[in-house]
């Protein structure tokens, strides 16, 4: 099963290194990795996509907290969670019906096209994965040139935050 694993870790040099080194050791796969800065200058909050049922997650979430440098863990999965990744894509747009095309479905997903030059236009889309993932489909993988996807954030809804 997918998780969404979110926490507060120390700003500072290692920080990634060293949690990163942790699921290399334990033979677990890193599916989707997000690191920034928090409000609090000293703290970053970093958002990760592993696989593995009820038991394999408990033990990581064990194990990361035993790291001197991890603050607070979350399993944004086990509550309500808002979920978003940003995706840039620059696809081939060299006649006026490719362009229009683009531009209706850039609109249908509710996102926007960002740069244009004569055959080329660029769309960001923020949504779900499985939303980008159909804008990919819808698109056709012939007409796509390049890819940039954000990698998810998520945020719990209610009363759940993730705070020092």
């Amino acid at each position: 099963m997918r998780h969404i694993i979110s926490m507060l870790v120390e700003n500072e040099a290692g920080a990634l290194s060293r949690i990163a080194g942790l699921f290399t050791a334990r033979g677990y796969n890193i599916e989707c990795l997000t690191v920034a800065p928090t409000d609090d200058a000293t703290l970053s909050r970093m958002t990760l996509v592993t696989m593995g049922d009820d038991q394999i997650i408990e033990q990581i979430i064990k194990q990361l907290n035993k790291l001197l440098d991890v603050v607070k863990v979350v399993d944004m999965t086990e509550g309500k969670h808002i979920e978003r990744e940003m995706m840039l894509v620059k696809v081939a747009a060299a006649n006026a019906d490719l362009r229009e095309e683009f531009k209706r479905l850039a609109d249908i997903f509710r996102g926007q096209v960002i740069d244009v030059t004569e055959k080329i236009y660029t769309v960001e889309i923020t949504g779900t994965g499985d939303k980008l993932d159909a804008f990919i489909e819808a698109v056709g993988q012939s007409n796509i040139l390049e890819v940039v996807r954000s990698g998810v954030i998520g945020i719990s809804r209610g009363e759940r935050h993730l705070r020092v």
